[in-house]
């Protein structure tokens, strides 16, 4: 039995109240009423990022990507199969080159000094990472169940 909502949701569902805050903190430092932070533009910025992609792992585990398969849809179903193992096994080569280049991006970034938080640019890039592990999981997870073609119901 799956889950209604992954761990991935979960933890963009809540990046997302964080960045609610910090912008509501920042439009309150706009007025008389509060002095504004100077680092709240750049942390919007960084949550921003962070949710954006992790939610790429919950549209990876729902299988919710925008597809145009109306060409795979008219093969017979065992030729549809072949296709989406083919497919997710370059979409794997693919995401294990991703971590690579994340991970180099990381280590090139890890002593830059953030503007205006007290962190290191290698966070914000550690995004990229953490999101690629995610994705690469999430299609290893779908080769070990075996693939299915998709229901005719899933447009």
């Amino acid at each position: 039995m799956t889950r209604k909502y992954g761990v991935e949701a979960t933890v963009a569902s809540v990046l997302f109240i964080v960045l609610f805050g910090v912008i509501l903190l920042q439009i309150l430092g706009r007025t008389s009423l509060v002095r504004g932070p100077v680092w709240t533009e750049e942390l919007a910025r960084w949550i921003w990022v962070w949710m954006a992609l992790i939610g790429i792992g919950t549209v990876e585990r729902d299988g919710a990507h925008l597809r145009m398969g109306f060409v795979v849809e008219l093969l017979p179903k065992g030729i549809q199969r072949v296709i989406g193992i083919a497919t997710d096994l370059l979409y794997l080569a693919l995401a294990g080159h991703l971590i690579w280049i994340a991970w180099k991006a990381v280590m090139r970034t890890w002593n830059n000094a953030s503007v205006t938080l007290p962190m290191t640019d290698g966070v914000l890039y550690a995004s990229a990472l953490f999101a690629m592990i995610l994705i690469f999981l999430r299609i290893l997870q779908r080769l070990g169940t075996g693939w299915t073609a998709p229901k005719e119901d899933d447009a």
